[in-house]
């Protein structure tokens, strides 16, 4: 480091602690590219081989193990982001919300999984697609039915809090308009004819 990148106080400057950033975060987005490419050479055919001996051939387990894999799946990891969203503010929330996610990230690894065997162009991915289709038949339908019911109920529970906090922010909203008060009809007044009475007692 030069002197010139050394400010009179003795700290760093902006272009050296900058500098160190983009190296580190680089460093990091290569490892990540370098397990993502071990992974994806491993973990989709590891998957599958594993989806089979759960299954084992059986339609009916494929459907059955397709929609609790397809539902827990994905609504835990979506109520986890929700419930990390709302203690978010609170106090210690951060805390929890950051517990809270990464536990959503743990319990979505087993639909990413099935993810990459589905929509993986390698041949991991092809290798574990044969296999899904002989030993885990309607696994991956069923898994897909199962994430979208749990998305709807998902969908269902947000509007549902939205609109609770929407009546407690605004009462009066939520209350149905009170008729206006009748009024009752004014009758006309009368007034006697005065001026016959008096020409007759002159």
């Amino acid at each position: 480091m030069t002197s010139s990148e050394v400010r009179p106080d003795g700290q760093k400057s902006t272009l050296a602690t900058w500098r160190t950033r983009i190296i580190g975060a680089l460093a990091v987005v290569a490892v990540l590219v370098i397990a993502y490419f071990i992974l994806a050479a491993f973990i989709p055919r590891w998957w599958a081989q594993r989806l089979a001996e759960l299954v084992s051939g059986s339609f009916s387990k494929g459907i059955g193990w397709g929609l609790v894999y397809g539902v827990l799946g994905t609504a835990l990891p979506l109520f986890l982001l929700l419930s990390a969203t709302l203690v978010w503010k609170r106090r210690a929330g951060k805390f929890i919300a950051g517990a809270a996610a990464l536990l959503a990230v743990i319990t979505a690894i087993p639909n990413l999984m099935t993810l990459s065997i589905v929509l993986g162009g390698n041949s991991a991915a092809h290798a574990g697609q044969r296999i899904l289709d002989v030993d885990a038949p309607a696994f991956r339908g069923a898994s897909l039915v199962g994430a979208i019911v749990a998305v709807v109920v998902f969908l269902a529970a947000v509007f549902l809090i939205v609109a609770r906090r929407r009546r407690r922010k605004h009462p009066g909203e939520s209350a149905a308009p009170k008729p206006p008060p009748a009024v009752a009809p004014q009758t006309p007044t009368v007034t006697p004819d005065t001026s016959a009475t008096r020409q007759q007692t002159l």
